[in-house]
């Protein structure tokens, strides 16, 4: 696999047009932190980090609208990727929809949304946007 990242982005995306409750995704350092930061902001129910055999799993919650069951995650894309990297600095940032999404930066200081990016005044890899 070139790009675990998409393979994650994808997952979830598959996942909830299923309409499936739990999306197990083989794990890493930066797709818990992506994971975490789905959480904080909202974006999934729960999640549950497995570690059996080499690499382990992450179980994830997909979070529906009570009434209609449409899925929360809108939209879910890969702004940076293998062949061509995105960078920008911390004035560069996108917001997202006018900040109603968010943008998830790999920073010097870790893995953190668009908005925390500007406090602490850090850029770096525009890894994806979700709303």
């Amino acid at each position: 696999m070139t790009d675990p990242i998409a393979d994650y982005l994808t997952r979830i995306r598959n996942a909830q047009q299923a309409k499936h409750r739990v999306v197990e995704i083989p794990s890493s350092k930066l797709k818990k932190a992506i994971t975490e930061i789905l959480y904080d902001q909202g974006y999934i129910l729960k999640y549950k980090f497995v570690d059996e055999g080499i690499q382990g799993t992450i179980k994830i919650a997909l979070k529906y609208d009570g009434t209609t069951k449409v899925p929360v995650i809108r939209k879910l894309g890969r702004i940076s990727k293998p062949g061509l990297r995105k960078y920008s600095n911390t004035k560069d940032i996108p917001r997202i929809i006018n900040g109603l999404g968010i943008a998830i930066v790999s920073t010097s200081k870790g893995v953190m949304t668009d908005k925390q990016a500007r406090l602490e005044n850090v850029g770096g890899e525009l890894l994806c946007y979700v709303y």
